[in-house]
Parts: C-alpha cells; structure tokens; sequence
C-alpha cells in the first residue's frame, strides 16, 4: 500500500462503513426506543376524554395517549386542569399556605395532594413527551449519518477503481 491515492480510498471507505454502521445503529435504536415508549403508553391506558376538551385538543376525544405528541397534548390539558384548580397556585404555593394555617386546614390539604398528583402525572407524561423528542432526533440523525456513510464508501470505490 504505497500508493497514497489506494490508502486514501480504503480509508474514506472504512470512515464511510463505519459511519453507515453508526448510523444504522442509532436509526433502530431510535425506532426501538419510539416503541418502548408507545408500548408503556399503551400499558397506562391513559385516555382522552370524550368531551369538555379545550378546543385544541377535541381531535383527541376518546382516543388513548399512544406517543409522546399526545403524551404532550395530555400533560399540557392535567397542567390547565391543575391551574384552574389551584386558582394558579403551585403545589409549593399551597403547601407554604397549608404550613402557614398550622397544617390544619383539611381543603388546602387536599389541593394540595390533587395539585402533587396533577403535577407528578405532568410530569410523567412530559417525560415520555421528551423521550419521543430524542427518538426522533436520533432517527434523524441516523438517517444522516447512513447517508453520508454511503456517500463515503461510494467515494472510496470511485477513487479505489481509478475514476
């Protein structure tokens, strides 16, 4: 291999397989991980309900939360939900009220268990939401790295076979 204009071909062809590999690699593992997400969706059986949705979300009456766009879309409904119930409120926010009135008050503490709860299934669902985002940034970017690996190892044959 002392021919430099050789090694260069089988070196962007080794840059080119290994990067057609990686990209491979992140692309099913991408899409393994959009399933995983779905199907632990799918096991929490979260459902839409079928009416009293605000406006933007009434596409999704009745249906089950089954990816991280609706796993959003759900959060974002438990948050409003959570707000018109504490009168916008935080759950720190009433709990500093309830240790303020000697933990004695029985309606702060109850808002203050449904706004931890509301808060916590947010949460939840803003967590798949964020899972499915990143699924999809390394599919994308397994996509990009299969194309360039195989642009790679197509420059290496063209400059292995002389062209």
């Amino acid at each position: 291999m002392n021919d430099p204009r050789r090694l260069a071909a089988t070196l962007v062809g080794a840059v080119g397989v290994t990067t057609l590999t990686a990209g491979a690699v992140m692309t099913a593992r991408g899409l393994r991980g959009r399933d995983e997400i779905r199907d632990e969706l799918s096991r929490q059986r979260i459902t839409f309900p079928e009416k009293g949705l605000p406006p933007e979300l009434t596409a999704y009456a009745g249906h089950q939360v089954e990816n991280g766009v609706q796993a959003r879309a759900f959060a974002d409904m438990i948050g409003g939900n959570v707000r018109h119930a504490t009168r916008g409120r935080t759950y720190s926010e009433v709990t500093a009220e309830l240790h303020a009135a000697g933990g004695q008050d029985d309606s702060l503490a109850a808002l203050r268990q449904t706004a931890f709860m509301g808060e916590t299934l947010r949460a939840s669902l803003m967590t798949a939401y964020q899972a499915w985002q990143i699924t999809s940034l390394t599919v994308g970017l397994g996509a990009v790295l299969m194309g360039a690996g195989a642009a790679f190892v197509t420059v290496g044959a063209v400059m292995s076979s002389g062209g």
